[in-house]
């Protein structure tokens, strides 16, 4: 649910003193090469030498529900055309071009590789965005694979540009990592809309009795297992699953896609009766984000990685330390990791159920145990976590934020969650990442990015980096091997 699904042009463009044939002949074997792939591309019939072929080109994309292209210069191509072409269309573009080797060094060279330097140089003359791969040019097959990759970045861009960011807070008091300035939504194209968190409750007691409610209740428990869930909560829980997902059909307007950014503590388990955790990672696992603490920027992280991967996401604390004991007993000599490569990473109960290991079950959230509920008695209002362990997988970490000077800034960092048991609280994981101590002191501490960070289960860091780039974030960080130092790095440390 709620992600955009990616329908790219190929477009070829020929400059007028190249044959035209050169051009529409490699376009072909581009399209041959994507069916082979299983990539299901629409070859736009116009091929593009001048002004009027981008306009013919880029309508007939949009006659046939392209939402991305691919602009492939087949021989040198014509600089002005080629480039109106990403101003034409309203979707993220791909640049590519042509080598040689399939023909004659005669009627046969295209030049291509010199038509992409003057390209590039077209495009940010005009300012305008455009994907480029690291190397841009290849043959039939290599342009197909480069088209693999443009996919998840494509739908990423696509989605951030068609979001709306629902919040219902304010952020909890003294918790200022998790404000940051709006400027940077708009920036990439995102809406928002911020509601009270008395907006909440009265949309909740609104669909009290909602006949929808059984049904969410047999599937919370068809999720969880017998002796997983509390029976009596469950009930509380579904109308306020219903109430998030008839708010985000009624307000999305004239956006595609919503993420949420709730506030979820301290008076919310009072007023409502429950902890929202479990409801959140439902809906996250959907491909609506929700994220803790009023975090719009987590939550429009959560939705970017989601788009990416096609998969679901959560948004951690990056938590504590792993104890030296632990460290010696479960994880030396057994991975290659030093004690400070690692972390936990936690949140109350958030992530979603099938990214944790056997054993997860709905449970109370302990510190809000203690502060909410008096000592000594059962938990009641704190229940609604989704507790275990995190289970073993590759991640990405990464976050896109937009720091107190409203610049908008991004770090990507991959590394696994460890089969490792925490014997923690919470859902929580023992994160892995090479060089992570001088990552958490030199991007996250030194660039002081807040507390939250998310999470993708899989490595895809490469279609992140590519996504920031395209919104044309100046400052996305990574972890640095031990040979690279930081900027601001310490050289006698």
């Amino acid at each position: 649910m709620n992600l955009p699904v990616v329908k790219i042009g190929l477009i070829a463009v020929s400059r007028d003193c190249f044959p035209l044939e050169l051009s529409e002949r490699r376009r072909k074997a581009v399209m041959d090469a994507c069916t082979r792939r299983g990539l299901d591309i629409a070859q736009i019939g116009v091929t593009v030498e001048n002004e009027n072929d981008a306009v013919k080109a880029v309508a007939e994309a949009e006659a046939s529900g392209c939402n991305a292209l691919v602009v492939f210069l087949g021989n040198f191509g014509p600089e002005t055309p080629e480039t109106l072409i990403a101003k034409f269309f309203d979707g993220p573009c791909m640049f590519v071009a042509a080598a040689e080797g399939d023909g004659d060094l005669i009627d046969g060279r295209g030049d291509a590789y010199c038509g992409m330097l003057n390209c590039s140089y077209n495009l940010n003359m005009r300012h305008l965005k455009a994907w480029i791969p690291e190397y841009p040019v290849g043959s039939a097959d290599e342009i197909a694979g480069m088209i693999k990759d443009f996919v998840p970045v494509a739908r990423g861009v696509i989605g951030a540009k068609n979001l709306k960011i629902i919040t219902f807070g304010p952020r909890p008091q003294d918790f200022f990592a998790c404000n940051a300035p709006l400027k940077g939504l708009y920036e990439i194209g995102v809406e928002i809309e911020e509601n009270s968190e008395l907006d909440l409750l009265a949309s909740y007691r609104e669909h009290s009795g909602d006949p929808r409610i059984k049904g969410v209740c047999d599937d919370m428990a068809r999720e969880m297992g017998e002796g997983k869930y509390y029976a009596d909560l469950n009930e509380r829980l579904a109308q306020y699953e219903l109430t998030l997902l008839d708010w985000a059909e009624q307000h999305k307007g004239s956006r595609d896609f919503v993420a949420f950014a709730n506030k979820c503590w301290p008076a919310f388990p009072g007023q409502f009766g429950f902890e929202p955790c479990y409801v959140n990672s439902r809906l996250t696992s959907r491909g609506i984000p929700v994220a803790c603490e009023t975090d719009i920027y987590g939550a429009l992280s959560e939705y970017i990685g989601a788009c990416v991967t096609e998969d679901a996401v959560t948004l951690l604390d990056i938590n504590n330390t792993v104890p030296p004991q632990m460290y010696e007993s479960e994880i030396r000599g057994k991975f290659e990791y030093k004690p400070n490569d690692l972390f936990m990473g936690f949140h109350c109960g958030n992530t979603p159920s099938c990214k944790m290991r056997d054993g997860r079950a709905i449970k109370y959230q302990l510190i809000q145990h203690r502060v909410l509920e008096p000592e000594g008695s059962e938990p009641d209002i704190s229940r609604g976590t989704l507790e275990g362990d995190i289970a073993p997988s590759d991640i990405t970490f990464y976050r896109l934020q937009c720091d107190s000077e409203g610049q908008l800034r991004a770090y990507v960092a991959e590394g696994e969650v460890l089969p490792v048991g925490t014997r923690s609280f919470g859902g929580i994981g023992i994160f892995a990442i090479h060089g992570m101590a001088r990552f958490y002191r030199h991007v996250l501490v030194g660039k002081h990015y807040p507390h939250h960070g998310a999470v993708a289960f899989r490595h895809c860091g490469g279609s992140l980096f590519d996504v920031f780039r395209y919104f044309g974030i100046p400052d996305i960080a990574y972890n640095h091997p031990e040979s690279l130092p930081y900027e601001m790095e310490n050289p006698f440390r």
